[in-house]
């Protein structure tokens, strides 16, 4: 297996703008490696590159590894070399169309800029017909609130969603030392795997989001005061739903069922 070519070790500055906190732990990387298990039959796609840590362990396994970046320096790096197989994507991740690659379905990863994550996670929810699998680094805080139960302090809308959506595992755990510059808080790796449909899906996805959005907008009140003026107290008992429980203490399906009682 042929190493491929690296860009020079000229010296990047990390850019705050663009969350810049580059990996280069070698037992980090190696575990994320194990954790994605990259094939010649996957089509990867890995999300803001930075200096390649990740980039060329992947690339020697895969016909062809394309990855989004926003950092023009960083671009320019990747394409003074030759590297058969990676295809740059110029661009902010946030507006890109994953549906314009060419093969699918796509496993998706990255050392995810925390100042994106979010917004990012669920600009991904729209292509998770696409997706087969991601693998992300991202704030240990942000991955325990996507994994965490109903009723705890973290529980809340990126929860509900993305369960809804994907299996979700937190792999292990990241320290700031793995990173330059480190980063002021720890980070964590997190799988996410697309769930398959059942009977007891939303009958309509959006709703669903809507509802979930709009339930968590005001945690401690009562999810009958969050969606007033959407569903009455009446809709909500009808769906099986104590009018006076606050969402942290509602479920997928909980709110799954409201989004169908409305629908």
């Amino acid at each position: 297996m042929s190493s491929p070519k690296q860009p020079n070790s000229t010296q990047h500055q990390a850019r705050k703008r663009f969350g810049q906190n580059f990996l280069h732990d070698k037992n980090i990387i190696g575990q994320i490696i194990g954790a994605v298990n990259p094939t010649q039959h996957q089509h990867l796609v890995e999300v803001g590159p930075g200096l390649g840590a990740l980039t060329y362990k992947l690339l020697p396994y895969v016909k062809q590894l394309d990855v989004i970046e926003i950092d023009k320096d960083l671009i320019a790096r990747f394409e003074a070399e030759e590297n058969p197989g990676l295809v740059v994507h110029a661009g902010d991740v946030l507006k890109f169309d994953f549906s314009s690659l060419n093969k699918q379905p796509i496993c998706i990863v990255g050392n995810l800029p925390y100042n994106i994550s979010t917004p990012l996670l669920f600009h991904l929810v729209n292509y998770r017909h696409l997706i087969s699998a991601m693998y992300f680094m991202l704030q240990k805080e942000v991955v325990e609130k996507i994994c965490t139960a109903v009723n705890t302090p973290n529980y809340g809308r990126l929860s509900v969603v993305l369960q809804y959506y994907f299996h979700t595992n937190f792999l292990f755990g990241v320290p700031p030392t793995a990173f330059s510059p480190a980063p002021k808080v720890d980070s964590g790796i997190i799988e996410l795997l697309p769930r398959k449909l059942a009977d007891n899906n939303a009958t309509d996805d959006a709703l669903f989001e809507r509802i979930v959005k709009k339930a968590f907008m005001h945690r401690r009140k009562t999810i009958t005061n969050n969606l007033k003026g959407l569903m009455s107290a009446e809709q909500i008992t009808a769906a099986g739903i104590d009018p006076k429980a606050r969402p942290q203490a509602m479920s997928v399906d909980d709110f799954v069922r409201l989004a169908n009682q409305l629908g």
